[in-house]
C-alpha cells in the first residue's frame, strides 16, 4: 500500500536536524519537510477546490462538510484513517488518493508532485 516510512523518518529527522544548525523557525518548518511552499500550497487548495470537501483555515473558499476539516492534519496520527502522517506520505496521498486508500472518497484531482508538496506544507503549517 505505502513504502517503508523509516526513511521518511529519516528525512524529517535529517530536516529538524537542518532546522537546528541553520536556526529555521518554526514556521519554516512545513517547507523544509515537505519540501513545498506554504503561500503556494494556500493558493493551489482554492484552485483544485479542495474546500468543496473540506474545512481549510485561511482559504476563503474552504468550508465544505464532505470531507474532513483539514485544521488539525498536522497533529493526526493517520491520514484517511489508515496511513501514518508522514509529509511524504501525504504528498503522495494528495497525488493519488485511490491509489494508496482504494476505498477512499477523495477524489484523483490530478495534483503534480510539486502542487502536492505546497498543500501538504500549507496544511502541515496550520495550527
Amino acid at each position: 500500500m505505502y513504502s517503508d516510512p523509516v526513511p521518511t523518518r529519516k528525512a524529517v529527522l535529517l530536516a529538524a536536524m537542518q532546522m537546528i544548525v541553520c536556526g529555521c523557525q518554526a514556521e519554516e518548518a512545513p517547507r523544509v519537510v515537505t519540501g513545498g511552499d506554504p503561500e503556494a500550497g494556500q493558493l493551489l487548495i482554492e484552485q483544485y477546490g479542495c474546500g468543496s470537501c473540506h474545512v481549510v483555515p485561511g482559504v476563503r473558499t474552504a468550508f465544505g462538510q464532505v470531507g474532513p476539516s483539514l485544521e488539525t492534519l498536522r497533529r493526526n496520527v493517520y491520514i484517511a484513517g489508515e496511513l501514518p502522517n508522514q509529509p511524504a506520505i501525504l504528498v503522495r496521498f494528495i497525488q493519488d488518493p485511490q491509489k494508496l486508500v482504494p476505498r477512499t472518497a477523495m477524489p484523483d484531482l490530478g495534483v503534480n508532485e510539486t502542487h502536492a508538496r505546497d498543500v501538504s506544507a500549507y496544511l502541515y503549517q496550520l495550527r
